[in-house]
């Protein structure tokens, strides 16, 4: 089950997890999308089925996991991708755009965790996926809502690890830098490390497989990222302070 499905890195991934023989359920609220998507899906082979559903509705995507598991058995890996974002300088702060922000990227990815852990925890087996962000580590320029959108998705996820691992469902907290998607189309900055989208979701996709609690990538720019966890606040201001990327 890959929540939004219909462009980006989850169009990506519903690609080649078909591929690789993988039965899908596509979630995104874009219904014409999902229908090319999984057209495409089917005319290669594949097995998936469209679940038009917007993921801050927890009882809708409780409904959309029902039908999924109906149609193809019990959901063996959730990966929790639907996510937006915005470049907002902070005296331009509306509080309006950050419960936007905070009902797509935490909100949705709860609400998809609600609808699957149950037959997960029934079966005593299962794997919970989030899409988060290098910019979950600190906070960066123009990017307030973002960041800390994606800090709750890494916290989140990692408590459900401790809490599920001991009952046999795996978490999987992925951190990816810049890649080119919809999200990051248009910006004129120069993001370092920018990957292309294949290449991001063969990474993502190996993770999965190996099951790895934690992953970030490229290595480059993570390594730079990490190096700034532990740089003293002043220093870390300076230099943050000096470059946006998401202009």
């Amino acid at each position: 089950m890959i929540t939004g499905a219909s462009s980006g890195i989850g169009r990506g991934l519903a690609m080649e997890l078909a591929r690789r023989g993988a039965k899908l359920g596509l979630v995104a609220r874009r219904s014409d999308l999902l229908a090319q998507i999984v057209s495409e899906i089917k005319g290669n082979g594949g097995q998936a089925v469209a679940l038009a559903v917007d993921v801050q509705d927890a009882s809708a995507m409780k409904e959309a996991a029902q039908r999924l598991s109906s149609q193809f058995g019990p959901v063996d890996v959730l990966i929790a991708n639907a996510g937006i974002g915005t470049t907002t300088d902070a005296a331009n702060l509306q509080a309006s755009e950050v419960a936007r922000v905070f009902g797509v990227n935490v909100v949705g990815a709860a609400s998809s965790v609600a609808a699957v852990v149950p037959q997960m925890l029934e079966r005593g087996q299962g794997q919970l996926v989030a899409i988060s962000s290098l910019a979950a580590y600190r906070g960066i320029p123009k990017s307030a809502t973002y960041a800390a959108s994606k800090a709750a998705l890494s916290s989140f996820f990692e408590s459900l690890r401790i809490d599920l691992q001991p009952r046999g469902i795996d978490v999987t907290i992925i951190h990816p830098g810049f890649i080119k998607t919809p999200l990051t189309a248009g910006r004129e900055a120069k993001m370092p490390f920018l990957m292309e989208t294949d290449f991001a979701v063969n990474k993502i996709i190996r993770a999965i497989e190996k099951k790895r609690k934690s992953y970030a990538f490229p290595w480059q720019l993570a390594s730079i990222v990490r190096l700034g966890m532990v740089l003293p606040i002043f220093l870390y201001d300076r230099i943050a302070s000096r470059s946006s990327f998401r202009e």
